[in-house]
């Protein structure tokens, strides 16, 4: 074989490696970037009925099922580039809140169990029955820096818009401290009742939404099970009954806290 035959196989060969490496090289980076969405964005807000996020995200089938049930195309499955879990349901309150539809067609259809109709039902003659108002998609919180509200313009856009209307939202009367006239009310959320639609953020008059819909494991807390609520029947139950007749016995614990809580003072005189 001539020289020149085995230089033109050379190039040819170098040429292919350089458009492998490279082919490689785009695909690493493409790749990066979907682990980076699936990873990221905890900001995120679910269909009704959908498990926790960590369960949520292993037993989607990414069907777009609910998606395509969604009567007011509220519900979007994530594309690249939306930084969230690729093909996942999502909404987003601002541009497409949840409409709350009573017979919530979105959670039936799910074939994975990841959209969890018994969160979102009550019993009714025995039987299970649908109810939007069960659902918990997230809680709204208000930002008292821009809602008008606390500037003291009366502004209810977001509690005339709540399908829980007094439940879930609320209108506190107080005095402008400002002005030292007329009165603000201010809208407070009582995350017992809010279901996290999301109407009241896509009602807001603020160029930025002044109330937020956010997930629930973002805003809410947790107390540890060693605090009883003593207003709450249910809860105090949980004390044991025998724990009160349990008493450590000390030599301070048999004396009057009077007399020992004022032993400074009797001694002073």
């Amino acid at each position: 074989m001539s020289e020149e035959k085995i230089d033109a196989r050379r190039r040819r060969f170098l040429v292919q490696l350089m458009k492998s490496a490279g082919l490689a090289a785009v695909g690493g980076i493409a790749w990066s970037g979907v682990v980076h969405e699936v990873a990221s964005s905890p900001l995120v807000l679910r269909p009704p009925g959908a498990l926790d996020t960590d369960e949520f995200l292993a037993h989607c089938i990414k069907c777009g099922l609910c998606v395509q049930a969604c009567p007011y195309d509220t519900l979007k499955l994530a594309a690249p580039g939306d930084d969230k879990p690729l093909g996942t349901p999502f909404f987003i309150p601002r541009d497409v809140p949840c409409y709350m539809c009573q017979d919530i067609p979105c959670v039936p259809v799910c074939p994975s169990g990841a959209l969890d109709e018994a969160s979102v039902s009550v019993e009714r003659d025995g039987k299970p029955v649908l109810d939007i108002n069960k659902a918990k998609i997230g809680i709204a919180v208000v930002d008292n820096k821009s809602c008008l509200a606390y500037w003291g313009i009366q502004c209810d856009a977001c509690y005339r818009v709540c399908p829980l209307i007094d439940r879930a939202i609320t209108l506190d009367y107080d005095r402008n401290r400002r002005t030292g006239m007329h009165a603000t009310l201010i809208p407070y959320i009582d995350p017992d009742h809010c279901t996290g639609c999301g109407l009241c953020e896509h009602a807001c008059i603020t160029d930025k939404a002044s109330i937020t819909v956010l997930p629930l494991d973002v805003v809410q807390g947790s107390v540890d099970a060693r605090y009883i609520k003593g207003w709450d029947s249910a809860d105090e139950s949980r004390i044991d009954p025998n724990r009160s007749q349990i008493r450590n016995e000390t030599e301070r614990s048999n004396r009057d806290p009077v007399d020992y809580l004022n032993e400074d003072i009797l001694s002073d005189e």
